[in-house]
């Protein structure tokens, strides 16, 4: 039996740009995605702390050390700039697998930076 479980999470980042005229997705910083081990087109979950939306879109690798959080496309109506999200990625794996599987969690300073 295969189930999806929570694989990754960039707990607690602000916003630092909304796009409206853009394709889609939300730019993360690659020093986020690396710690959080998302990838590029990998599709994600961004709950929204300030205004409580949840919305569905893929991850575009962004400048690294930036501290870049963009949501672009439609989901730049979800959230303005100095909101503070989550992301969250799931995996599907098989239950046996899933019951030893230990999730990336990361949690940014307020500046989106990596807390070393």
């Amino acid at each position: 039996m295969l189930i999806q479980v929570f694989k990754s999470k960039i707990h607690r980042v602000r916003v630092t740009q909304a796009e409206l005229n853009y394709v889609g997705s939300i730019t993360l910083d690659e020093e986020l995605m690396e710690a959080a081990n998302l990838i590029a087109n990998e599709k994600v979950q961004v709950v929204n702390i300030n205004n409580g939306e949840r919305f569905e879109t893929y991850v575009i690798k962004g400048e690294r050390g930036s501290g870049m959080v963009c949501l672009n496309g439609p989901a730049a109506r979800k959230a303005q700039v100095g909101d503070v999200v989550i992301v969250i990625s799931y995996a599907t794996m098989d239950f046996e697998e899933a019951k030893q599987f230990k999730p990336s969690i990361v949690f940014p300073d307020e500046n989106n930076r990596l807390i070393k």
